[in-house]
């Protein structure tokens, strides 16, 4: 049961719009390596924005963040601008490493390099969505690690010494930022750090700790 209620709800039927919009979009994607819809990492961050007591917009760009990158190119930047307003559109571009909708991704380590440089410059919306996307696929790793062993590290680009430097590199990033990131995402950047910090916990109780 809800512990209260208010007569101003923060989410509108925009939400609504835009969970059926990612809902379409995504349908057919799974999360890498495994049988789960993709729309489960839409959902999970979108949850995470919202417990940092955010706004609908920065929900929905939550909701969104992957629109633009994973098929949808420039023309669903256009269209979610026009749906749901410019500040959505800009937070979902802002969490975007490819925009061209179509071809190859550019090499891993250049996407990830270029994605720790912008942190620096995002607003603060744009980084507390940027934020509750790495913690959930934080969470991931870890709890897949856990399951799985070092079968996990074979679903991603990079390997598994990349993966760990990249996280550890991203909590770096975002603690930089602290003081703009708000109370109730600063919560999120402290459970980013532990769960990177039992990532590699696991990585050295499996002996292979080398970065």
């Amino acid at each position: 049961m809800p512990e209260k209620y208010t007569d101003t709800p923060l989410l509108t039927a925009r939400f609504d719009e835009a969970l059926h919009y990612a809902t379409e979009h995504h349908r057919p994607q799974l999360r890498k390596g495994t049988t789960i819809p993709y729309v489960a990492h839409l959902l999970a961050v979108a949850a995470i924005v919202l417990e940092m007591e955010t706004s609908e917009d920065e929900a929905i760009g939550a909701l969104l963040h992957d629109a633009v990158e994973d098929g949808g190119g420039l023309a669903a930047r256009d269209e979610i601008e026009q749906r749901f307003g410019a500040d959505v559109a800009r937070i979902v571009m802002a969490n975007s490493d490819s925009v061209d909708g179509a071809g190859p991704k550019g090499p891993w380590q250049q996407r990830k390099w270029a994605y720790l440089d912008q942190i620096a410059h995002k607003r603060p919306d744009e980084l507390r969505v940027s934020l509750a996307d790495k913690l959930h696929n934080a969470r991931s790793i870890l709890l897949d690690l856990r399951v799985h062993g070092d079968d996990l590290w074979r679903r991603f680009s990079g390997d598994e010494d990349e993966i760990r430097w990249y996280y550890r590199s991203l909590t770096r990033a975002f603690e930089a930022r602290r003081d703009d990131l708000g109370g109730g995402a600063q919560r999120a950047l402290d459970e980013l750090r532990r769960t990177v910090t039992a990532i590699d916990d696991e990585a050295r109780r499996d002996g292979h700790l080398n970065g």
